[in-house]
């Protein structure tokens, strides 16, 4: 069965009038009980309408297989972000950046899909994971330091964050990845963000995988790590 087939088509509509493509990947007709959700925000290659291309990293290479279906099921949503607006309002060359006040309105979207998600599925609650890739690993920083509570477990690929904003995410599991050699977005975007991290009484402490002969495509072996949905898989969210 091709991605197209496995990840459903839909159109998601806010309140304000404002709508969100997305696909949406169910789990198995006889599954029964909550399940997790798994949320992925794409790279800014993958921008546009055609609620398609944001299939071209990680739908396949996560759950587009059925050994890793049957073995974590779950609903997996992958949001569409239009040309012209990203996931959060920075620019990905700068050294640094402070996280801006309110959330890019694709964050706001995502936020309220999830909602509805939440609302309409059986999901669980305490097992709703983030991941996100380049443009989509920042996206996974600001989400979290927005709304940290949200989550069980993040995994944010050669993206870049707000250091001071560290403290919001100490009771986090997250596992970072980031190619030593991207030209894109400097390493030096994770290594401080984790460092940061390393610094506070973190429970449990951040897992980071620098990735010594990879570019930007840190997602690839990100993708390819055999232990990386097994672990992400077994967070639930923390009472804090």
């Amino acid at each position: 069965m091709g991605l197209d087939s496995l990840f459903a088509a839909h159109t998601f509509r806010t309140q304000q009038g404002l709508a969100l493509p997305y696909r949406l990947l169910s789990p198995p007709p006889r599954q029964t009980g909550l399940v997790p959700l798994v949320v992925l925000l794409h790279g800014a290659g993958e921008r546009g309408d055609d609620n398609a291309a944001q299939l071209k990293n990680g739908a396949a290479e996560l759950l587009g297989s059925e050994l890793p279906r049957r073995s974590f099921p779950c609903y997996f949503a992958l949001p569409k972000c239009p040309i012209g607006s990203r996931w959060v309002e920075v620019d990905w060359g700068a050294r640094s950046h402070n996280m801006p006040v309110t959330p890019s309105k694709p964050i706001e979207q995502v936020l309220a899909l999830m909602n509805t998600l939440q609302d309409e599925l059986p999901i669980d609650a305490n097992r709703v994971y983030l991941v996100g890739l380049s443009m989509g690993g920042y996206g996974v920083w600001d989400l979290l330091c927005r709304a940290a509570e949200r989550f069980a477990a993040a995994v944010p690929i050669c993206g870049g964050a707000d250091e001071t904003q560290a403290e919001k995410l100490r009771h986090m599991p997250i596992w970072a990845f980031h190619g030593k050699k991207d030209p894109v977005i400097s390493v030096e975007r994770s290594r401080r963000m984790i460092d940061a991290l390393r610094r506070l009484p973190s429970v449990p402490p951040p897992r980071y995988t620098e990735l010594p002969d990879v570019e930007h495509d840190a997602w690839v072996s990100a993708f390819a790590e055999p232990e990386l949905l097994p672990w992400l898989f077994a967070q639930r969210r923390q009472k804090r």
